[in-house]
């Protein structure tokens, strides 16, 4: 088992409104994630996961052994120094906090994910409050965020990288996005390549590939991808 006892973490909406890539969703199923990131899934089954905020339990794929592996973790690297919070976002891959990690296969996770959100930069001028903005792959209905993950004396968290925005984020959130992989060789060589080619990677998807979305209503899971 990969999960044990959790300290539960506050996060106030502001502090989430204030802070990058810190909400996704993942209403796919164990069978889609078996067969597009080749994992085994021990015959679980998932629920629609349709908000995913920090300290949240999700999916995530790991180099096992033998084979890929599904298992659960949550989301925040343990704080360190004068951080308070668990670190849900990986950027600076020069620091030595990341450095170990990224430089070992075993230690790169996917985290499966249909969409995620980024918060708007100024507040809604009918509500005065910061909205949701959803953005997916559109042709993939499931992706992943390249992951970093480790164990702790709680069980293993895991964080995701991020990047310079492309221009479809950019324009709501001009800071960052997630580093996405799209099924296959992509995530493929995120679980094999040495630190160096895995840190090139932190790059932004093309915006050709990508689309601002319509909130689906709470509780509607994909449809199967197979």
């Amino acid at each position: 088992m990969l999960g044990r006892i959790w300290v539960a973490i506050a996060y106030s909406p502001a502090m989430l409104a204030s802070v990058m890539c810190n909400l996704y969703r993942m209403t796919s199923n164990a069978q889609a994630i078996a067969a597009l990131f080749r994992a085994d899934v021990a015959g679980r089954n998932l629920p629609a996961l349709d908000e995913i905020y920090p300290d949240a339990e999700a999916p995530v794929v790991v180099n096992g052994s033998a084979t890929r592996q599904l298992a659960m973790m949550r989301w925040g690297w343990p704080p360190f120094g004068d951080v308070k919070r668990p670190i849900t976002n990986v950027r600076n891959l020069a620091s030595p906090m990341w450095r170990s990690a990224l430089a070992d296969p075993a230690q790169r996770c996917l985290v499966p994910v249909t969409a995620f959100s980024e918060w708007s930069a100024a507040p809604d001028p009918v509500t005065g409050r910061k909205r949701k903005h959803w953005f997916d792959i559109a042709h993939d209905p499931l992706f992943a965020f390249a992951g970093l993950w480790r164990h702790t004396e709680n069980g293993p968290r895991f964080a995701f990288l991020t990047c310079a925005p492309n221009t479809t984020v950019g324009r709501i959130h001009p800071k960052a996005m997630p580093v996405l992989l799209r099924p296959g060789e992509p995530c493929d060589r995120w679980l094999s390549v040495n630190g160096v080619d895995a840190a090139a990677m932190q790059l932004p998807l093309d915006d050709a590939l990508m689309r601002e979305i319509t909130e689906p209503a709470p509780g509607a899971r994909q449809a199967s991808l197979f």
